[in-house]
């Protein structure tokens, strides 16, 4: 597995790229195939804490989904131990779901139809900002990200998920084509919204 440890705004010594290699060791255990895992270190002023103003990014990059973990903590070490408590536990997760059922549920689907016509709004005023245009108040796009994917089924759009740490994960369903959202609930239930293109 290649390690690779970086800092942003900040150094990083010979003995801290040590201890993280050897943390990083019981990643394999969890998860195999691992080709390459980056850690990147960030010294971000904190707004809230303070004593958070260190940021650890744990990202596994491997021939299935890639799993990332952040935390923050005052001090490169603690911070980076904190990531790899989120990463184990959302691998551990991700392997649980596999194992039980493929990581489907039973579920019940509702379809729900709002027989009221819709009412037709003129619409909010549309401004250039910055060279952008912005219709109302906004919102302003300042990140716009582009990947490719390969279609999925809801099983494995839960897998990818979990294993990024996000709450919701946008996906092209293998079975029908269309244009997906899989979305975490409360407690451990998911939703799943389905576009359909006219």
């Amino acid at each position: 597995m290649d390690i690779v440890v970086t800092g942003r705004h900040c150094t990083i010594s010979d003995a801290v790229r040590e201890q993280v290699a050897e943390r990083l060791a019981s990643v394999e255990k969890l998860r195999d195939r691992v080709i390459r895992t980056e850690v990147e270190f960030t010294n971000v002023e904190s707004k809230g804490n303070p004593n958070d103003n260190m940021l650890c990014e744990i990202t596994l990059r491997s021939k299935g989904p890639v799993v990332r973990a952040e935390a923050y903590a005052e001090d490169k070490m603690v911070a980076f131990e904190k990531a790899m408590d989120k990463l184990k536990t959302q691998l551990r997760k991700a392997s649980d779901r596999r194992k039980n059922h493929r990581g489907l549920r039973p579920h019940h689907v509702v379809s729900v139809i709002d027989p009221s016509p819709e009412t037709v709004d003129p619409g909010p005023e549309t401004k250039n900002v910055a060279g952008l245009q912005v219709t109302g108040e906004g919102p302003l796009v300042v990140r716009e990200k582009e990947f490719t994917s390969t279609p999925l089924s809801l099983a494995q759009a839960l897998d990818e998920m979990e294993l990024v740490g996000h709450d919701f994960f946008l996906y092209v369903d293998e079975e029908s084509g269309r244009p997906s959202v899989v979305y975490r609930r409360k407690g451990y239930d998911y939703g799943v919204i389905h576009l359909n293109q006219s």
